[in-house]
């Protein structure tokens, strides 16, 4: 997907990806990854989730990244939060209350900007991607992770035949072909979903960087 594609979605407020709920294998798994609550948490692609919320419940310092400006000054207005803004680097900054949310594209995000990611929380970059930017986005978040990185990626399956992407269907096995030469990569649980009113499953995944 070409970054005009989500930017146009968010401009006419075509979100049925969107969640307004904390998710459930958020709430049920990052505490099994024994995170500090003083290591700030990077989410990809974070749009204006109340997970980010969630994150910032549990103690951690919340640091997204979304293309789309009008998700995060969506973000910070719904939750009422105030944020201060500045031009940092090729992005648009946000920052406020335990929140940093970058506007602009993670592939321009280096280690001159960030420090080296520590937790991350995929729930929605991975699955948004189609397959031939997958392990380019892959490579480009290790090259961003401190070494023993913790993370909780969320992946969703479905019939091909029912559900146009995004999401992306990724299966078990590219998940790790994709992590498993930098990360030991554990299942932690599978539930059920609806993706586009088509019967889904949800995969939840423990990644940890060696």
């Amino acid at each position: 997907m070409e970054p005009q594609f989500w930017r146009e979605r968010w401009a006419a407020n075509q979100i049925g990806f969107h969640e307004e709920n904390f998710h459930p294998m958020l709430q049920r798994y990052w505490d099994t990854l024994a995170i500090d609550q003083a290591t700030p948490v990077f989410v990809p692609l974070c749009g204006k989730s109340k997970d980010l919320v969630w994150l910032r419940n549990r103690g951690h310092d919340v640091i997204g990244i979304e293309l789309s400006e009008i998700a995060v000054q969506a973000f910070f207005d719904e939750n009422d939060i105030r944020a201060g803004q500045d031009q940092y680097g090729p992005f648009r900054r946000y920052q406020g209350a335990g929140y940093t949310l970058l506007s602009g594209d993670i592939f321009d995000l280096t280690l001159d900007l960030i420090d080296p990611i520590s937790a991350v929380y995929d729930r929605a970059a991975l699955i948004a991607l189609p397959p031939d930017m997958r392990r380019k986005y892959v490579q480009h978040l290790q090259s961003l992770s401190a070494s023993a990185a913790h993370g909780l990626l969320v992946t969703v399956s479905y019939a091909v035949d029912e559900v146009s992407p995004p999401p992306f269907l990724v299966a078990p096995e590219e998940v790790r072909s994709l992590y498993e030469p930098w990360c030991d990569v554990g299942l932690l649980g599978t539930g059920e979903t609806t993706v586009k009113g088509a019967a889904g499953r949800e995969s939840a995944y423990r990644l940890i960087a060696h």
